[in-house]
């Protein structure tokens, strides 16, 4: 697996991926309502350039496919965390996340934080982070509820 910075090209596939992953991975905890306002099956993409085009964004590929991808605000929230459900339990977030943390310790942060899913949670926690919050969100009038999470390094 390789760790890369995104690019615009890269657009089309992580929207998609990310689209894949909410369905069927975040679907298990989510309901369908919940999940057609998280992602539209008709994602606005220049919000999505938008998005992208700030922040540190990584893709991971495997096998010349992007396996997944993360986001690193400028300071030391992490604002999207997906893997492809082909690539789950691959490795692949831990990946992204190691080389999230690594970039953030280079621009001098300790602490890192997250908005997480209810499928998530584990994986964050894992991971280290602790939930500090328990958030319910409204997305077009639909309550979805996630977890704000934190990691102090030592």
């Amino acid at each position: 697996m390789v760790v890369r910075e995104y690019q615009k090209h890269d657009l089309e596939a992580v929207v998609a991926l990310f689209g894949r992953s909410v369905r069927q991975i975040a679907g298990r905890d989510y309901d369908d309502l919940q999940i057609a306002v998280w992602a539209p099956e008709h994602p606005d993409m220049d919000a999505w350039a938008a998005r992208l085009g700030s922040g540190t964004v990584l893709v991971a590929e495997a096998r010349e496919r992007i396996a997944g991808f993360a986001k690193l605000d400028d300071g030391e929230d992490i604002d999207l965390l997906y893997v492809d459900p082909a690539y789950e339990r691959c490795g692949v977030a831990t990946r992204l996340i190691n080389e999230l943390t690594g970039i953030a310790r280079g621009r001098g942060f300790r602490r890192l934080q997250a908005e997480v899913s209810v499928t998530a949670r584990l994986f964050f926690e894992a991971q280290g982070f602790e939930v500090v919050e328990s958030q319910s969100v409204e997305r077009q009038g639909v309550v979805l509820q996630n977890y704000r999470m934190v990691r102090e390094e030592k």
